[in-house]
């Protein structure tokens, strides 16, 4: 595990940006894309303990799951090569089979990955019985990665994230807002265990964002209501899909439930900002984006981090995000490939 070691706490850094400061909010960005050029972010965080779980059940492939652009499939292709593991990935799509691969992919097979294409109904039924038993036929006995990463293993990893942060976050700061994209749910679930792992900074008062996902506007304004009447709750944490449905909530929790026995921290999701779905963009977006890097010079992936920080934007422009409030946007993925 030597050669995967990351440059961690990942650097925490303010920007100016007008939009936040004119609305009294400041920015900071948790830059995990820094801690290792490999495994980026929150994928070193989501693989380390499956990394460690599968080595100490002896030499085996890894095999997981992924879509076409997947930074998953594209840091567990790295590590296997760094730790000279075979990988295999099993992608989304079978018409892509006979199309040239784009860069996630092709980065992959340069880093040793060996590629399988399920339909489209065959990778809904992935972990079913019939579908991982064709795959063991097919490959043999393999310690298997669930899609993005994500289980209990990879949240109880997430978790020092969260807790790098609430060490990091200065009380005097004000109300304290974390976002981060979310795709399978694990970097969420972990984030929001560790944010509540810390005695309590500053209430999360500012935060009035709604009508969330699952939840009418009364709701919303109830639970606002009781954050600020709450002088001693946590960091706030807000997932923004970057999937299109409600079914993220529910998984989040089971995952929560797997890796630390219930629900955890102060979390919720806003599924406003996914832009039509993984991997999908509009003309609003991609104008968000190129204009956050012409201001600040980073570019951003446009799966997850951009949907992040315009999710984020939005809401400190419509005064969502009370004046007074620290927002950190957890970078949790590399730039587009090249």
């Amino acid at each position: 595990m030597d050669a995967l070691r990351p440059a961690l706490p990942s650097p925490l850094q303010a920007v100016a940006d007008p939009r936040f400061a004119r609305r009294g909010v400041r920015l900071l960005l948790k830059r995990d894309d820094l801690i290792h050029p490999d495994l980026p972010g929150n994928k070193w965080r989501k693989l380390e303990l499956n990394l460690r779980a599968a080595a100490a059940t002896g030499p085996r492939p890894l095999l997981t799951f992924g879509g076409a652009y997947s930074n998953h499939l594209r840091a567990t292709a790295a590590a296997g090569r760094l730790l000279g593991l075979a990988t295999i990935g099993v992608v989304r799509g079978d018409e892509l089979a006979d199309r040239p691969l784009n860069p996630v992919l092709a980065r992959c097979v340069a880093d040793g990955m060996r590629l399988h294409f399920l339909t489209r109904s065959a990778y809904r039924r992935k972990a079913e019985p019939e579908v991982r038993e064709a795959l063991r036929a097919r490959f043999g006995d393999c310690y298997v990665i669930p899609e993005g990463g994500s289980n209990a293993l990879a949240a109880t990893g997430c978790r020092t994230l969260g807790r790098e942060l609430r060490a990091a976050l200065d009380p005097a700061d004000g109300p304290h807002v974390v976002g981060v994209a979310c795709g399978t749910g694990g970097t969420l679930a972990g984030l929001a265990a560790g944010l509540a792992d810390h005695p309590a900074v500053a209430p999360a008062t500012g935060l009035t964002v709604g009508p969330l996902v699952g939840q009418t506007a009364e709701q919303t304004a109830e639970r606002a209501a009781e954050r600020a009447a709450d002088s001693g709750s946590r960091p706030r944490a807000i997932g923004f899909p970057v999937l299109r449905g409600d079914f993220l909530a529910a998984e989040i929790l089971a995952l929560q439930t797997e890796a630390f026995g219930a629900r955890v921290g102060d979390w919720e999701l806003d599924g406003r900002f996914h832009c039509g779905g993984y991997a999908r963009t509009t003309p609003d977006l991609d104008a968000f984006a190129a204009d956050f890097t012409d201001r600040h010079g980073l570019t951003l992936d446009r799966v997850y981090v951009a949907k992040l920080l315009y999710g984020l934007t939005s809401l400190v422009e419509a005064g969502a995000i009370a004046g007074g409030s620290t927002v950190t946007a957890v970078i949790t993925g590399p730039a587009p490939a090249p």
